[in-house]
């Protein structure tokens, strides 16, 4: 955390902790590769997450995990129970709820890719509940300040197009190289400018019925890809 909220809560006393649905090898090495000076907790099974609801924390959305998430990753990846979409927990020493929000998957937030609440806006309301003092659990954060926006679903699904060359879209996966994946976002959306502007120049210097074949062979591709995205996403809220 560059906010410096990460300093602040251990030195009042409290520390963080992240939880991803990936394996233990992957959660260690994303911290390695990330220079992350939290610890990181790797829970396939669903133990950490299952206990959480259990005690009536946080309930946590699961995104089911099939081809689209899992074929261009450079290793073999194992979701058995699939992957819980982000969410955020603070805890007393008492095991008093400070503060808790959940990731709702809808097509505004990319199924849960984007829009987190800011390190500033949590740290600033579990200081609150501390000197509150009150003895009863928070409640989720409904209208929590938000790290940023998300684009339309439609340019999102544009994107992942340019990212799997617009042959078939392609998910921003952690690849193991040290690199944040969304890190690729705007060099796709750049592909995807030059690829529309292609489109337009070969129209205005190219003999149109070239080009006319050349699109109708390319609109089946291409709808294929886009209806893969939107088949995928389809389980989350419009």
């Amino acid at each position: 955390m560059k906010t410096g909220v990460l300093e602040q809560i251990r030195a009042a006393g409290g520390e963080v902790y992240a939880v991803t649905s990936e394996p233990q090898a992957l959660a260690s090495r994303a911290r390695e590769d990330w220079g992350l000076s939290f610890e990181c907790v790797g829970d396939p099974h669903h133990e950490v997450a299952a206990t959480l609801s259990e005690r009536g924390w946080l309930d946590l959305r699961v995104l089911e995990v099939g081809e689209f998430l899992t074929r261009d990753t450079q290793w073999e990846v194992s979701h058995p129970k699939g992957i819980f979409q982000p969410g955020i927990l603070a805890l007393a020493p008492g095991q008093r709820v400070l503060y808790r929000w959940r990731s709702i998957p809808t097509r505004k937030n990319v199924g849960g890719a984007v829009s987190r609440p800011t390190p500033g806006h949590v740290w600033g309301r579990v200081q609150e509940a501390l000197a509150e003092g009150a003895e009863g659990d928070a409640a989720h954060d409904e209208t929590p300040v938000l790290d940023g926006g998300a684009p339309p679903f439609a340019f999102f699904a544009l994107v992942l197009m340019a990212h799997g060359w617009f042959l078939r879209p392609r998910a921003f996966t952690y690849q193991g190289d040290g690199n944040n994946p969304t890190q690729r976002f705007p060099m796709m959306v750049m592909r995807l400018v030059l690829f529309v502007a292609l489109w337009v120049a070969g129209f205005a210097l190219l003999p149109g019925l070239w080009m006319g074949v050349a699109l109708a062979l390319y609109l089946p591709v291409g709808i294929r890809g886009l209806r893969e995205v939107y088949t995928t996403f389809e389980s989350v809220q419009a």
